[in-house]
């Protein structure tokens, strides 16, 4: 695999830092009632459109030929909102479970008012119904904030998701704790007697682990789950623009529980780390020892699915693509497109 050069794995290296993520978890979920995931789907509150209309014009797809064997599009108001946008991926192949879930992360940029940090769309394929749950830190104490960060990636293995945090590593949640809240102020989060608020949203879900980088230089840009290797592997790297460094892809062991493969000290270490081929690099996923990665173009140009294996091959894409994750029954690479009004979730044959 000469195009994905190999790289030092130390700055890849991850240690525990859960620090009073599960005291805070455990406090709020003493005060709220719980919700099954299962629940969360059934009860969806918003409509995806299977294979609708991808936006003014040529839309998502672009000039793409062929188009996505399969997509799935958001509703009018998520299609157009202009302070929330699509970034990472994840699905219930990746997590080892039924059913056809996907799980896409946002994150806010406002132009004016309060951060609202990340929300995560829980999206059943089987009613075409999606719901938002927002991400948030709850102290010792019992009170929340948001998780103010860029969520490009998100990775699901059994019962946790990871979510990429650009500087820091990776933020751990549980999808078995799924909290409702009891309060509807679509301006406010936090505890106020015994009401909790979130931003108008229905359901939390508190942070209840992190694994920060030792090594200083890493970026986390995107996640994905290769569960083609044995055991299973987590994947994230960098994304950098084309004047920069060429960026760097790295691989943890994970255990059967989800969680990474860790020493006493609580470190992981990188099984393998490469250099990126291409600049640009919006999602990485490795499947069956092929390497698949999503490359911007902005928003007026169409990317490309880069993908490496014995020689390197270049494939049509829509504008726009991030994240990355694998529908293996399907053998499907999926993805999510960014822009304002050209919104979709899409697969295209491995």
């Amino acid at each position: 695999m000469s195009a994905m050069a190999p790289a030092e794995v130390e700055p890849f290296e991850l240690r525990r830092n859960d620090g009073d993520l599960v005291a805070g978890a455990q406090a709020l979920g003493k005060r709220l009632r719980q919700t099954p995931l299962d629940t969360v789907l059934a009860t969806a509150n918003r409509v995806a459109v299977r294979k609708g209309g991808t936006g003014a014009g040529a839309g998502a797809f672009g000039t793409m030929r062929p188009r996505p064997v399969d997509w799935y599009c958001f509703d009018a108001d998520d299609n157009a909102v202009t302070d929330w946008y699509p970034q990472g991926l994840t699905c219930a192949s990746d997590a080892g479970i039924g059913g056809g879930a996907f799980v896409v992360s946002w994150y806010h940029r406002p132009r004016t008012g309060i951060e609202r940090g990340v929300r995560l769309s829980f999206l059943n394929t089987a009613t075409l119904r999606y719901r938002h749950v927002l991400l948030v830190v709850a102290d010792p104490g019992g009170d929340v904030s948001p998780v103010d960060i860029h969520a490009g990636g998100v990775a699901w293995y059994g019962d946790l998701l990871y979510v990429a945090d650009t500087r820091l590593g990776l933020r751990v949640f549980d999808t078995r704790h799924i909290l409702e809240v009891n309060g509807e102020d679509r301006t406010a989060i936090g505890r106020r007697g015994r009401v909790y608020n979130a931003f108008g949203y229905r359901y939390v879900m508190p942070q209840t682990g992190a694994w920060t980088s030792t090594g200083g230089t890493a970026r986390f840009s995107f996640a994905a789950v290769d569960r083609s290797t044995d055991p299973g592997t987590l994947v994230s790297g960098e994304y950098v623009e084309a004047s920069g460094p060429s960026g760097r892809v790295a691989r943890w062991a994970l255990n059967p529980d989800g969680s990474l493969s860790a020493g006493a000290d609580g470190v992981a270490g990188a099984l393998d780390v490469h250099h990126l081929p291409e600049a640009r690099i919006q999602g990485a996923l490795s499947h069956g020892g092929v390497w698949y990665l999503s490359q911007g173009a902005g928003a007026a140009r169409n990317g490309t699915l880069v993908v490496v294996g014995d020689a390197v091959s270049r494939r049509p894409y829509p504008v726009g693509p991030e994240d990355l994750t694998c529908v293996r029954d399907r053998g499907m690479v999926w993805s999510v497109t960014e822009f304002v009004g050209r919104r979709t979730v899409y697969g295209v044959p491995l």
